[in-house]
């Protein structure tokens, strides 16, 4: 009996010893990602007074709600805010790029996910993929149903952004986004649909790649990748519509009112009426820069038609084109460009890249 009773405690004390010694080792084996938390719609609940979804639950909130992610990765949290992404903007997007380039500086640290609300995710995830230095990856997630519905999207996707990151070959892609287990880089894409899951696309670019259970499959490189220095201050640059009827007031305006540029939605590949036209010229021969783009989802803005208005007598008039970018994402490239240069060639040059 003794015999027994001594074997069986020398059993639980090796099995402890190496439990204890094992634990912290699995625990150093595993990588760190960081979860750097900005709000949105992930981190929303219904408010019960309301029946409104409202920001609700902390980075450290979010993380716990996925118990997969302690299984594959240490994860830690930094609160950077917790607002709808419609109050995302150039207040906040320099110091967000800091924060994170502060988070991937650690040598320990894999790579940052930043959970975001979706309207603005494609400008926010465009803004730091110009401005980041590290190869490290960046994934941006969200959530088209906020953390009360039964069938949120969010844990799947802050699971996936995770999964992405240690995939062996994540490095140097660039920010992405990625819900729905689609990769779309920053760059590209846009958000498509108002409260489908399936919402963001790459349109012509197609999808970088797509997470599965096990890893993140890449389908191509992404090729169209610039870095622009984070200025000291961000310009204003004002965004524009045209429109059927349009007089060109909103143009003047912003020319005369303080707008250091001007980008012009317009139709197809950049055409615009003649009192637009007009209203262009005005805002250029006062040194306000005007890029034109186009409001169609894919294709590019191109200086094309000669009548007046066409493309062809704004890029005469010194319009700058914006090629395939969105009005947007090309206010944030001239946002970051302009304090380099006002010069029509030398703007021409980032929206080429």
């Amino acid at each position: 009996m003794d015999s027994r009773r001594n074997t069986f405690d020398l059993v639980n004390l090796a099995f402890l010893a190496v439990s204890v010694w094992a634990s912290p080792s699995v625990a150093q084996d595993r990588p760190t990602v960081t979860v750097v938390a900005t709000g949105g719609t992930i981190a929303m609940k219904v408010d019960p007074k309301t029946g409104a979804p409202v920001p609700a639950l902390s980075g450290e909130d979010l993380t716990a709600a996925v118990p997969k992610l302690k299984e594959i990765a240490n994860v830690r949290v930094v609160e950077f805010s917790n607002i709808p992404s419609d109050y995302m903007g150039p207040d906040r997007w320099p110091n967000l790029t800091k924060k994170v380039e502060e988070v991937l500086a650690d040598p320990s640290v894999a790579g940052a996910v930043i959970s975001h609300g979706t309207d603005t995710l494609d400008q926010t995830a465009y803004f730091l993929d110009l401005t980041l230095k590290s190869d490290k990856p960046v994934v941006a997630v969200g959530a088209q149903r906020n953390a009360s519905d039964w069938d949120t999207d969010g844990p799947r996707n802050l699971l996936n952004a995770v999964r992405q990151i240690l995939t062996e070959d994540s490095k140097g892609k660039g920010v992405t986004v990625t819900l729905n287990s689609y990769i779309n880089a920053a760059r590209d894409v846009r958000k498509t649909h108002t409260s489908n899951v399936q919402t963001f696309t790459s349109g012509d670019a197609g999808y970088l790649g797509y997470v599965d259970e096990d890893k993140a499959v890449f389908y191509r490189a992404n090729l169209r990748r610039q870095y622009v220095p984070l200025p000291e201050r961000l310009p204003r640059v004002d965004l524009i519509p045209m429109y059927a009827g349009a007089d060109g007031s909103y143009v003047r305006h912003a020319a005369d009112t303080g707008a250091e540029a001007i980008v012009v939605e317009a139709y197809g590949w950049g055409n615009v009426n003649e009192a637009m036209h007009d209203a262009i010229k005005y805002a250029i021969d006062k040194g306000v820069p005007v890029i034109v783009a186009t409001k169609v989802s894919n294709g590019r803005a191109l200086p094309v038609y000669g009548f007046k208005g066409g493309g062809n007598t704004l890029q005469k008039a010194g319009a700058v084109f914006a090629g395939d970018l969105s009005g947007d994402k090309a206010r944030i490239l001239t946002m970051l460009a302009l304090p380099t240069t006002k010069d029509q060639k030398r703007l021409q040059e980032y929206f080429d890249k």
